[in-house]
């Protein structure tokens, strides 16, 4: 499980299916509305609270994007005040919205170009050529279509470096900027790494 806070009343939970498993949930469970559901927006909540200092002020919205070969992603926004403290992870208060994204391509957030540099270095050794590369609001993000992907950890891989983007690509194409079209890894190696 990995946290990233987007704002100050938003995290990000990047969540591989090895972690539902060991939690003894399944990707269909997160649609449903269970006990064991709660308990893992719990944990998750609570491990930003201690991580993030992320406080919950209000009831809490939690969004849930499945990226199916990569696992799943969780938005948790804390909106609005709350009269009873005792009450913080009360059932009454989870809200939940599921937004699905049926698309098995890949598509990851990076930081810095560092970061992709980094990761193409990895990726070239393993035989791994493809992909775009784009730019949007200061960030990178790489798209693979399903038919490149050469390993089996290879998402584990990206996550080494960067997380799964909770943007579509469709949003990033149409606002951000195409840098590289086809074969982003081979090109940034050669211009970056190989010298």
């Amino acid at each position: 499980m990995r946290l990233e806070r987007l704002n100050y009343n938003k995290i990000k939970i990047f969540l591989t299916f090895d972690d539902l498993v060991e939690r003894g949930l399944t990707k269909e469970d997160l649609w449903k509305d269970t006990f064991k559901v709660h308990e893992l927006f719990r944990d998750m909540i609570e491990e930003a609270s201690e991580e993030l200092g992320f406080e919950i002020n209000g009831s809490v919205a939690v969004e849930v994007y499945s990226l199916p070969a990569q696992g799943m992603v969780v938005i948790v926004t804390s909106e609005g005040e709350m009269a009873d403290e005792e009450d913080e992870f009360s059932d009454d208060y989870i809200e939940m919205q599921v937004t699905l994204d049926e698309s098995d391509d890949i598509f990851f957030e990076f930081q810095t170009f560092e970061d992709v540099i980094q990761l193409a270095t990895r990726l070239y050794s393993l035989g791994c050529h493809g992909g775009s590369l784009y730019s949007y609001e200061g960030r990178f993000y790489l798209h693979f279509a399903e038919s490149v992907i050469p390993t089996d950890d290879f998402v584990a891989i990206l996550a080494e470096y960067g997380s799964p983007s909770t943007l579509t690509i469709y949003r990033v194409e149409e606002y951000g900027k195409k840098l590289i079209a086809n074969e982003a890894i081979d090109q940034i190696y050669k211009y970056f790494v190989k010298k």
